[in-house]
């Protein structure tokens, strides 16, 4: 560990991303993809490192040229990879989607027999780093098979205790039930997980399977009596409504975007709400900014490499569009 802290430290799904350089083609006639590194938890912190955030992912990948490419990439893209390791027995995941906008984008996990990130044990956390993190950022996904589920709820419980009970602690619902080995244990383990969060952050889907409300606003209360202090609900077309334990609130529209991918644009509001959070913003500012952010990647085909600077979401906020050109050009594919 170093002496500085960390101002993010996800932990969770990592791997590779394939999509189609070809919209509106289904995935069996497809001829080229790209390749891009993938999943949630790795998004976030990529989306946190591009505001300037110094950030480090806790996962693990396979002991093949995929892993090596992923870690590869952690570090392009400025995140710390020292607590990403090998798994010998498994392969580095790679997921394919396909893409036909502007709200159809199915998705195909190939995570068989068991994906290396779930395979992060408790013994290998470095309590004294997560402890230290001025913010820590986990998924539902971990919790859906061991050793992920205990190492994860040791993560949270380790934060919940001693100077870091203040500090932001994020649960991010990701409901993805075919990842689950028993998808009926999904809401024990949720609640268990928000007893020890400060954030929860999800869709309607995903708050229904956390405290049994969908209605919006009946949802963000739910998730506050669980635990948390502040509950952001996604409501999809309708924006972002949040609501903290001390009464105050905000909801906002999304922003107006062509969209042409949509997936990632939600790893793209975490790692911007994270980074409004951490200095204190006004809540409805945090929302229009990571609503900004989300929209921005959904404009572009990758989820990475499309992870926006402060200054392309500031054009965002004063243009009213997500639909912007890429202001470096890094990585466009």
């Amino acid at each position: 560990m170093t002496a500085e802290p960390y101002d993010l430290i996800t932990t969770g799904r990592i791997g590779v991303d394939l999509y189609p350089l070809q919209t509106g083609v289904e995935l069996g006639r497809v001829e080229t993809f790209g390749k891009f590194l993938g999943g949630s938890p790795a998004n976030v912190a990529v989306a946190a490192a591009r505001l300037g955030r110094r950030t480090a992912l806790v996962s693990r990948t396979g002991a093949d040229p995929f892993g090596v490419y992923l870690h590869r990439e952690l570090r392009a893209f400025g995140v710390d990879d020292r607590w990403v390791t090998d798994v010998a027995e498994y392969p580095t995941p790679v997921t394919f989607c396909e893409i036909f906008p502007p709200d159809h984008f199915p998705i195909h996990f190939y995570r068989r027999p068991k994906a290396p990130d779930l395979e992060i044990h408790p013994h290998e956390l470095d309590l004294p780093a997560l402890r230290a993190a001025r913010a820590f950022w986990m998924t539902g996904t971990g919790l859906s098979a061991e050793p992920s589920r205990t190492a994860t709820l040791g993560a949270l419980r380790e934060r919940a205790g001693g100077a870091a009970r203040d500090a932001l602690t994020v649960f991010d619902l990701d409901w993805r039930p075919t990842l689950w080995e028993a998808p009926q244990d999904a809401p024990a383990l949720y609640r268990e997980a928000l007893r020890h969060a400060t954030v929860a952050v999800g869709n309607l889907d995903e708050c229904e399977v956390a405290t049994g409300e969908r209605e919006p606003y009946a949802a963000a209360r739910a998730l506050l009596a669980a635990g948390p202090r502040l509950a952001v609900v996604k409501q999809g077309p309708k924006g972002v409504l949040a609501l903290a334990a001390d009464g105050t609130g905000a909801e906002v529209p999304p922003l107006p975007v062509d969209v042409v991918n949509g997936l990632g644009a939600g790893d793209a509001f975490g790692g911007a709400l994270a980074h409004g959070l951490l200095d204190g913003w006004d809540l409805e500012h945090v929302l229009r900014y990571a609503n900004a952010a989300g929209a921005i990647v959904a404009g572009r085909l990758a989820c990475s490499p499309a992870m926006p600077y402060d200054e392309e979401i500031t054009l965002a906020l004063e243009t009213g569009t997500g639909s912007i050109p890429e202001s470096r050009g890094e990585r466009t594919p």
